[in-house]
C-alpha cells in the first residue's frame, strides 16, 4: 500500500501553485491613486497652477487623473481641505483592513467634519453679533478636526497603516490648511473691529 501511494504521488511541484512573476507594486492600480496625490502635492510644491475651472492632477505613472472641481469665489482653505479630504480618502481606501475600524473611519471622518465646518463658516453672513460668533466657532471647528487629523495621521504611521510619503504630504497640506484657516481667522478678527 505504501508502495502504491509513492508511485501515484507526482511531488511537491504538483501541489504547491506558485506563481512564475510576482506583479510589481508601481503597476499595481493602488499605487496609482497614491502616485495622483504625490503628483498634485509636487504641482502644489512648485507653485503650478492652471486657469481654468477644474484642476487636474497629472502624473506619467498614474492609470486615472482625479479632477478637483474649484470655483472662482471659493476660499482658498475651503479648496485645500477639499484636496486634502480627497488625498486621505484615497490613501486610507488602500490600508489594511485591521486599521478600518480604528484609523482609517477617524481620519475620513475628521476630514469631512473640517470640511463640513469650513463651508459653514463660509456661508455665514456677518451681519449680526450672533453669526460672527458661530463662524468663529465653525471656523475653530475646523481648526481643532485639523489638529486631531494631524495626530490621527501620526499614529496611522505609527502603526504601519500608512506609508512614511502619505503621512508627509498629508502633513504638507495639513499645514496649508491651517495656516490659510488662521489667516482667514485673523482677517474676520480685523474686519470685526
Amino acid at each position: 500500500m505504501y508502495n502504491r501511494e509513492m508511485n501515484n504521488y507526482k511531488g511537491r511541484e504538483q501541489d504547491i501553485k506558485i506563481k512564475a512573476t510576482v506583479p510589481m507594486v508601481a503597476n499595481r492600480k493602488e499605487s496609482a491613486q497614491d502616485k495622483l496625490a504625490v503628483a498634485g502635492a509636487v504641482s502644489r510644491i512648485n507653485g503650478t497652477q492652471t486657469n481654468d475651472t477644474l484642476t487636474t492632477a497629472e502624473h506619467p505613472d498614474l492609470d486615472r487623473e482625479t479632477i478637483v472641481r474649484e470655483d472662482a469665489s471659493e476660499l482658498m482653505v475651503i479648496t485645500k481641505a477639499k484636496k486634502l479630504t480627497a488625498y486621505v480618502i484615497t490613501v486610507t481606501e488602500k490600508s489594511p483592513k485591521r486599521f478600518r475600524p480604528v484609523f482609517v473611519s477617524r481620519m475620513q471622518n475628521y476630514c469631512l467634519d473640517c470640511m463640513e465646518c469650513l463651508i459653514e463658516a463660509n456661508s455665514l453672513r456677518m451681519d449680526t453679533v450672533r453669526n460672527k460668533e458661530k463662524r468663529k466657532d465653525c471656523q475653530h471647528n475646523a481648526y481643532m478636526k485639523l489638529k486631531l487629523l494631524s495626530y490621527m495621521a501620526f499614529l496611522a504611521l505609527e502603526n504601519q497603516c500608512i506609508l512614511r510619503k502619505q503621512y508627509e504630504q498629508i502633513s504638507i497640506a495639513l499645514a496649508d490648511c491651517i495656516n490659510l484657516l488662521v489667516a482667514w481667522r485673523k482677517s474676520d478678527a480685523v474686519r470685526n473691529k
